[in-house]
């Protein structure tokens, strides 16, 4: 694996995780989405958790790296949740960044704005665009 390709901590890769991410942000619970992606639940549901604490502070990460990125952008959402609203954020941070450079995962992405921290246990502040 590439630094890129994970988060701070966690065995598995950013994109499992993103593919969990977006299952909950679609309505699936932690275990059909640990069934589905062959994970333990437990382990699913942490994802979930962690990533539903920091949720507001992601969606504001990632829509400041949005307008960063492509300050024409001008895309806000009024989601179901914090957490749907996150999620959105980092495809979005995405969508510019395709626009910007070529093809790109935003789980990837998101893994190198949040310098491997999306999902961790520190109150530190992302590393702000630049």
């Amino acid at each position: 694996m590439r630094p890129e390709d994970t988060l701070l901590r966690r065995r598995d890769g950013v994109e499992v995780i993103g593919a969990a991410l977006v299952a909950k942000a679609q309505g699936q619970g932690h275990r059909r989405i640990a069934a589905h992606l062959g994970r333990v639940a437990s382990t699913v549901r942490g994802w979930l958790r962690r990533f539903a604490v920091r949720a507001d502070a992601i969606r504001e990460h990632f829509t400041r790296w949005a307008y960063a990125l492509g300050p024409v952008h001008d895309r806000r959402w009024a989601g179901g949740s914090a957490f749907c609203d996150a999620v959105e954020a980092i495809g979005v941070a995405g969508v510019v960044a395709v626009r910007r450079f070529g093809p790109r995962s935003p789980w990837l992405l998101a893994s190198v704005l949040t310098a491997g921290q999306l999902l961790a246990n520190m109150s530190s502040p992302f590393p702000p665009p630049g």
